[in-house]
């Protein structure tokens, strides 16, 4: 059997080379190896179909070696089989240029089928095993499963469970709660049964045990294959070490330093949109777009002290702009979350060519090479400037964050290392670049269709004098604070969290579950490796918890909310929006500033009027949701009519 290193620098040997000199433009090539190789070897071995030719991989005298003929440019390659142990030794790691005996044959159609049948018969039945005893193992995990009397909707499909429908229709699970109630149970992909809830006391015992509850290993190795091993990533004791490392840089004292450039980009946000509006006194924008470059400029500037230039319209269109549209705001977004999802669930897909595969790659590579531009900038600036004697220097995030690490007085376990530091980019990326936009957008379209709300605040923020207000101005501003509550409550731009308990668990209930059979519960029995699905927007909107107005957007409600409201157990204003315990978003702060210093500068300049008011509806990817246009797609983003605003009419 080939050795899976030497397999894997063959395969990288055959894609510098062989598609090079071989090929040519009407002869193709099969490398058909005559040792028996394992899977991961014939996966690895790049097959191309045979027209006329096919060039064989063949041994020599020695089973060890293989020396190039007819191929002057190919010298010798050196592999070891495991099987053959009284065989010379090599190390394949220390191998030069790996080169093989090449023999040119001549096969007939026939032949080379029969050989293709060869290399894909294996690799089939190899998966078909795979999937087997994965289907075997969920199938038997939800027959005996002793969540088995909870009731939910039936799966369409084994594969998919209930995940496309959910997809597809994002009040779905609005529906299911009306049929099922707050607890029952549906299937994701694989038909993997989930636990859905919105019991407040089953919350608060989920937030509160944070090693029983826990990311599933699906879902991590999901962002990660997105994101890399950031503190998204991670659980356990990597998560708390990156979270101590993380926290300096996101405190009140650094936001407030950061208010600034928040201002700044929301300044030249509103004189581009004003130069739009002023040849007709109005202008159509679709805003979404918009602020997300806006958001981008910002965790650039604030976070890396870097200027990706976003918002300059007359620059080349922005890289990693375009591949965050790619992954979140294209019309198979969907599909392509669906896939990293069905990856980080069976792993052997990450073979497979799937949706969005090449695009998920190319978006990571720039993210991570970007990351890493920046974190070597910004240690040389550290260095530069002597380190901690200098902590004024910077105000952006990485470095508040890379000092703290390079500290003398940081034991050397709790450090970051330098991958470490790199995978937190793309973690800010994400975080402080589409959920804060999307946050916006949102408060845009509610502050449309409420012209009352619209107005009230424009009242209050037109009595601060500055176009540049501190953090502590903006947060003096009441009607402000209560209308980005109520945003951040009816419209949370993640809509769920899941957790997964890595042990057997009861959890409690505050209201009895009753069960198709009539029986009542006054807590479900979790078993070691229940998926348990956290409804944020519906806990946020439950008509228990707000009242029968609960989905409407109505500020004033927080001059004096329900009692109930307090048993949300979410990190800031009883909302579930920035989650809670060890996992609650560690930037909410830094969002919420700069959505506050966005709408006092868009609002004092402009009156908004909603373009399509009962036509909005929410598009959700990758747990996030963003509005669209029902009726000219998910990719339509949100149109405004934008005024300026005029205060002596």
């Amino acid at each position: 059997m080939i050795n899976t290193r030497a397999a894997l620098r063959l395969t990288a040997w055959f894609r510098r080379n062989l598609r090079t000199k071989l090929q040519s433009r009407d002869v193709y090539t099969v490398i058909h190896c005559q040792y028996k190789a394992s899977l991961l070897a014939w996966l690895s071995l790049p097959i191309r179909l045979a027209q006329e030719h096919v060039y064989n991989l063949v041994p020599t005298e020695s089973p060890y070696e293989a020396a190039a003929v007819g191929c002057p440019y190919i010298s010798s390659f050196t592999f070891l089989s495991p099987q053959c142990p009284s065989g010379p030794r090599h190390d394949v790691r220390a191998m030069s240029v790996p080169e093989i005996k090449l023999e040119r044959r001549a096969y007939s159609p026939r032949q080379t089928g029969t050989m293709i049948l060869e290399v894909l018969l294996p690799i089939a039945a190899t998966l078909l095993c795979y999937f087997i005893f994965h289907a075997s193992q969920i199938l038997y995990r939800n027959l005996t499963s002793p969540l088995r009397f909870v009731g939910g909707p039936k799966s369409p499909s084994f594969l998919l469970g209930n995940f496309k429908e959910m997809g597809d229709d994002p009040y779905l699970t609005e529906k299911w709660r009306a049929q099922f109630g707050g607890t029952f149970r549906f299937h994701n992909l694989f038909s993997m049964s989930e636990l859905h809830t919105t019991d407040l006391k089953a919350i608060n015992h989920i937030v509160s045990k944070p090693s029983i509850y826990q990311k599933a290993p699906s879902l991590l190795a999901a962002t990660e294959i997105m994101l890399g091993r950031g503190i998204l990533a991670v659980e356990n004791e990597n998560h708390r070490r990156q979270r101590r490392a993380l926290n300096p840089a996101f405190g009140l004292p650094q936001v407030r330093l950061l208010t600034g450039i928040f201002i700044e980009k929301s300044v030249q946000l509103r004189d581009i949109w004003a130069a739009q509006a002023a040849q007709d006194g109005a202008a159509r924008i679709e805003v979404t777009s918009w602020l997300r470059r806006m958001t981008l400029d910002v965790i650039g500037q604030a976070a890396f002290n870097y200027h990706f230039n976003a918002l300059d319209t007359g620059s080349k269109p922005n890289e990693l702009n375009d591949a965050f549209t790619a992954l979140f705001h294209s019309p198979h977004a969907t599909r392509y979350a669906g896939f990293r999802a069905a990856q980080g669930i069976a792993p052997i897909l990450k073979l497979v060519p799937g949706p969005g595969k090449k695009l998920v790659h190319a978006a990571r590579q720039t993210m991570l090479r970007i990351g890493q531009q920046i974190v070597n900038r910004s240690i040389a600036e550290i260095k530069a400037s002597e380190g901690e004697k200098d902590l004024g220097k910077n105000r952006d995030l990485l470095s508040t964050l890379l000092k703290a690490n390079l500290s003398a007085s940081i034991p050397d376990s709790q450090r970051l290392d330098d991958a470490e530091v790199v995978g937190q980019i793309p973690a800010f990326f994400l975080a402080g670049h589409e959920t804060t936009s999307l946050a916006t957008s949102w408060a845009l379209h509610a502050l449309s269709t409420n012209p009352a709300a619209q107005r009230k605040l424009r009242e209050e923020l037109l009595t601060i004098s500055t176009d540049n207000p501190t953090m502590d101005e903006l947060n003096s501003l009441l009607y402000l604070e209560t209308v980005v509550r109520e945003t951040m409550r009816v419209h949370a731009p993640v809509v769920n969290t899941e957790r997964m308990a890595v042990e057997d668990d009861i959890m409690p209930l505050a209201k009895p579950y009753v069960d198709p059979q009539g029986n009542s519960h006054d807590s479900l029995p979790i078993p070691k490796g229940q998926r348990i699905h956290i409804p944020i927007v519906a806990i946020n909107t439950d008509k228990e918890i707000w009242g029968e107005d609960a989905s409407e957007f109505r500020p004033e409600r927080w001059e004096k909310v329900p009692d109930s409201v307090s048993a949300i157990p979410g990190v800031w204003a009883n909302l579930l929006t920035f989650f809670a315990g060890p996992h609650n978003c560690i930037g909410f702060r830094f969002s919420l500033v700069e959505i506050k210093a966005l709408l006092f500068t868009l609002i004092r300049a402009f009156e908004f009027e909603a373009v399509a008011k009962d036509d909005i509806v929410r598009v959700t990817v990758n747990f996030l949701q963003r509005p669209a246009v029902q009726a000219e797609g998910p990719c339509s983003g949100l149109p405004l009519i934008v005024k300026p605003y005029n205060a002596q009419l």
